[in-house]
């Protein structure tokens, strides 16, 4: 079963004085403005391709996680996960390097080392993450919280 999501983008100008606008086809997220200086510089309310690199390798890892979680009879009641895309200039291009995913989580059941090999389950078997291995350093720091 193959899905299909979109995404479109009307940009206007130049590179750098230029500006665009994402349209998401699901209108889950409102439409967002994106600029060469929003993804450089200071956001100033405006989103970046790598924020939303960011949030699309949270998402996935997160449910990739509560699934591997479920699966071994410790269901998540709460997994907090950030994902930061690095963009740094390589030679003359600019390109994403590195994604660090750091993830806590309330796992009734689990102990710290059955977390962490879940974690890395997890990153292994998320989409994300497998479309962005051998381009992209992936990192993961995984800990328990206790109640």
């Amino acid at each position: 079963m193959a899905v299909e999501r979109r995404a479109t983008v009307k940009w206007t100008g130049d590179l750098i004085r230029g500006a665009g606008n994402i349209h998401f086809s699901s209108g889950a997220i409102a439409d967002s403005p994106v600029t060469w200086a929003s993804r450089t510089e200071a956001p100033g309310g405006k989103t970046s391709p790598e924020e939303l690199l960011a949030a699309a390798h949270a998402s996935c890892f997160s449910m990739a996680l509560s699934a591997g979680l479920a699966r071994a009879r410790t269901p998540p009641k709460e997994l907090d996960v950030t994902a930061t895309c690095i963009l740094d200039k390589v030679g003359d291009a600019f390109r994403v390097t590195e994604m660090h995913l750091e993830v806590s989580g309330k796992v009734p059941g689990a102990t710290e080392e059955s977390f962490k090999q879940q974690a890395d389950a997890a990153e292994k078997g998320c989409p994300i993450s497998n479309a962005l291995k051998g381009n992209v350093k992936i990192s993961l720091k995984a800990s328990l919280v206790r109640n």
